[in-house]
């Protein structure tokens, strides 16, 4: 790809991300700081953007990071997010924090995934809520999803009562996603996830939102008998300094009730 060429691409990019916001190129560029006859020309490709310039539009457009440092690329310029692998000397802070909430969080079970909604961590209550059904060995590879694992038939799914809810529940999260990221591999995920076979008696709320109506706790069998019920938090680093950081995201899982909470603080499963 010629210089020419490769700054020629970034219009149509730009354009396809206020397309995603809804924005017109007045809108963005009196958000953004620069004259909609600049932000007009780079989209037609007949002007290069300058660094700056290019990420104080991203800033309005609330592309990710690593979504703006493949705009910068194609522009010409250097990336401006960092992007290290969890283990690098440098995060060792964020992998103590994330520690310390899952280590904190017991005895209810907790895990950390990235965007893709790929495993990172767990805490030992999830692990041993995890244990206690049989899951394809398939489903186990590295990297394994969370999605995925949690609601394929011979993943964790039989385990969830009212699967069809929450499966509609994760399919909207997916959505919500997609039109946040652009990812494809979201999309791909949310076309696997959809295709699941849909519960017996629930195809009414198994098809996206989970039929308009508010949505109660997730239940699940418990391995003594009975159901344990839960109500979630999710959580993501505030000000997030690289790449790899901006992505985490942290589940935690809450007893919804008495029983459930009991259970758990005698140790069960």
């Amino acid at each position: 790809m010629t210089k020419a060429s490769s700054y020629n691409s970034v219009g149509p990019l730009l354009r396809e991300w206020r397309g995603r916001r809804r924005l017109t190129q007045l809108e963005l560029a009196l958000d953004a700081g620069v004259s909609a006859r600049h932000l007009s020309f780079v989209e037609t490709g007949r002007s290069k953007p300058g660094r700056e310039t290019l990420l104080a539009v991203a800033e309005q457009l609330q592309i990710p990071f690593r979504e703006r440092n493949e705009l910068l690329l194609v522009a010409g310029h250097a990336p401006a997010f960092p992007e290290r692998a969890l283990t690098d000397p440098e995060l060792a802070p964020v992998r103590e924090a994330l520690d310390r909430i899952l280590a904190a969080h017991e005895p209810y079970p907790a895990v950390v995934f990235d965007r893709g909604w790929n495993l990172v961590a767990t805490n030992t209550p999830m692990d041993e809520l995890a244990a206690t059904v049989e899951i394809d060995p398939a489903l186990l590879e590295p990297p394994v999803n969370l999605l995925r694992t949690g609601l394929h038939p011979r993943g964790f799914a039989p385990l969830i009562v009212n699967l069809a809810e929450w499966r509609g529940h994760f399919l909207k999260r997916l959505d919500q996603q997609i039109a946040i990221s652009g990812d494809d591999g979201l999309r791909s995920l949310m076309d696997e996830i959809a295709a699941y076979p849909v519960p017996e008696g629930e195809d009414g709320v198994a098809a996206g939102a989970g039929g308009g109506e508010i949505l109660g706790p997730v239940r699940v069998r418990a391995p003594t008998g009975g159901e344990w019920s839960f109500f979630g938090m999710f959580a993501s680093f505030d000000t997030p300094f690289e790449v790899n950081t901006s992505e985490l995201a942290i589940e935690l899982l809450f007893p919804a009730d008495r029983a459930t909470a009991e259970a758990l603080g005698k140790g069960a499963p």
